[in-house]
């Protein structure tokens, strides 16, 4: 086999790597690997071909690190609406004692408690939080 078809193959293999991970970093040194592999149909020797590979990889690797994807949002799962559907639907309270509460929701009964700030007051409120079991609830 020739050279560039060497870089491709392994190329190649990283990218199917690259879909078991979910990360972009494999990918990036895949597109290192094909640069050895456009390198190599210019003709240079293995060396630089590697040299080119490796620079390429180091590149696109740290232009991946200091992107956005690089740093994927950290978000707290209890706080987000995207992983919780609960968050953001009401609940009616129907009287507080010492700022917690039971009540009925999605047909099961649940602790409620309030978010800082809140004054108890029987009434509606909106889900800001669920810790387990317990819903943290705020204004609505």
């Amino acid at each position: 086999m020739a050279d560039w078809m060497d870089w491709l193959v392994a190329a190649g293999v990283l990218v199917i790597l690259e879909l078991f991970t979910g990360t972009f970093y494999l990918l990036m040194i895949a597109i290192g690997l094909a640069a050895g592999a456009l390198v190599a149909l210019a003709g240079p020797g293995v060396p630089a071909q590697a040299i080119v590979a490796a620079v390429v990889g180091v590149l696109a690797t740290g232009f991946l690190h200091r992107s956005r994807f690089g740093h994927p949002a950290r978000t707290d799962a209890q706080r987000d609406r995207n992983v919780n559907l609960d968050i953001g639907q009401r609940v009616t309270v129907p009287a507080w004692d010492n700022g917690r509460a039971r009540v009925m929701y999605r047909g099961a009964l649940w602790d409620v408690e309030l978010t800082h700030g809140v004054a108890p007051h029987a009434g509606e409120f909106r889900i800001v939080e669920v810790h387990g079991s317990r819903l943290v609830v705020g204004n609505p």
